[in-house]
């Protein structure tokens, strides 16, 4: 099985027209992009991702215009894309009125960070109805019942949170990182991606070297935006940070 990059962005950072070239320049690279909807409570992400949601709800992004991205992406790319939101944005246009239109615009999946998996019944059924992906987190404090029952309402592939805390860049992949990511692939039928961290090819390649089927890079790319706005060198960094993550994948999965 080929391993996969996902690619993480804030819809919106820093506007509309942007967002579409920046995903148009990941997609040359990645194998799914994820789609963050700006949130104004942010409580899984860093400070990184925080800002770069608070930038976006600063310039009017709205959950209909992330549904016009990607309806508009669709001209140009196949690539698949993951939405990831919270609860809140998704209940306030209401579960199944929002998966419709996320398959009505092109969306393939869809992360909600704070919907637990005991309470996702509902949503997990409509999520079938309109053939959305569906994708749950995990942490290293994860139990293995508990585990299992995020592995069976996965349809995408299982998010591996590396470390405790919220995103952002990190220097060194954990001991703990490591352990968690191998029980997870014992324990799990799903592919199995690791993110929080990942932020350098040496990561990456690590990562799927010890056995994980995806990584997922958010913060290093969020990092590029901020630094550079809305220009061509923003799309230059973001294509080239994308092709080295997505080296260490290949030679991660030459290596093993």
């Amino acid at each position: 099985m080929e391993k996969k990059l996902v690619s993480f962005i804030v819809a919106g950072d820093p506007n509309i027209g942007a967002t579409l070239r920046f995903m148009k320049a990941l997609s040359k690279y990645s194998d799914i992009i994820e789609l963050g909807i700006p949130f104004s409570d942010p409580m899984a992400d860093g400070e990184t991702i925080q800002k770069a949601n608070i930038r976006a709800l600063k310039r009017g992004m709205k959950v209909s215009k992330v549904f016009d991205i990607i309806k508009e992406f669709r001209k140009y790319s196949d690539t698949p894309v993951v939405v990831m939101t919270y609860y809140n944005p998704v209940f306030n246009l209401g579960v199944e009125n929002f998966v419709r239109r996320l398959k009505e615009a092109g969306g393939n999946g869809l992360i909600v960070v704070d919907l637990p998996v005991e309470e996702a019944e509902d949503y997990l059924s409509i999520c079938r109805k309109y053939n959305i992906g569906t994708v749950f987190l995990a942490a290293p404090n994860t139990s293995d019942e508990r585990l299992k029952e995020i592995d069976k309402a996965c349809t995408m592939f299982l998010y591996l949170v590396s470390l405790y805390g919220t995103t952002g860049v990190r220097e060194e992949i954990s001991t703990l990182a490591l352990n968690f990511l191998k029980k997870a692939k014992d324990i799990c039928k799903n592919p199995v991606y690791v993110g929080f961290g990942v932020s350098k090819k040496e990561h990456a390649k690590r990562f799927i070297e010890a056995g994980a089927d995806g990584v997922v890079v958010g913060s290093a790319y969020v990092r590029i935006i901020e630094k550079y706005g809305d220009s061509e060198e923003t799309v230059k960094k973001l294509e080239e940070k994308c092709r080295e993550l997505k080296w260490g994948i290949l030679e991660g999965s030459r290596d093993k």
